[in-house]
């Protein structure tokens, strides 16, 4: 899989593609690949890749404020619930890059 990739298509994916698209993803391929041939039938689909979370994350500037309440909560300065409730917020406010947004619809569509 290429690392530019934003979306990555269940059926496509493998063991070897955890670091890419996340352990359950991954396992959703194997299941598609070797229980399909066996008459289990798995829902096809599609996950956006660790790619697609790191652009997020880069263009709502979302790093280095979670990365400094992190450090606040490790330096006991701030509880963990009051931490979680607050990277919660950042992503709840962020904007989901066009870029992306365009690709998961293009994916929606492609599934319907």
């Amino acid at each position: 899989m290429n690392d530019g990739t934003l979306i990555a298509w269940l059926n496509d994916l493998g063991s070897d593609d955890v670091a890419q698209v996340g352990g359950k993803n991954a396992s959703l391929g194997e299941m598609i690949r070797h229980l399909g041939a066996e008459g289990v039938r798995v829902p096809g689909g599609f996950a956006t890749t660790a790619q697609a979370y790191r652009q997020f994350l880069a263009e709502n500037a979302l790093e280095p404020r979670i990365r400094e309440l992190a450090q606040a909560f490790e330096q006991n300065e701030r509880p963990l619930s009051e931490v979680g409730e607050q990277i919660r917020a950042l992503f709840l406010d962020a904007e989901i890059p066009a870029v992306l947004a365009d690709a998961v619809q293009e994916a929606y569509q492609a599934l319907a």
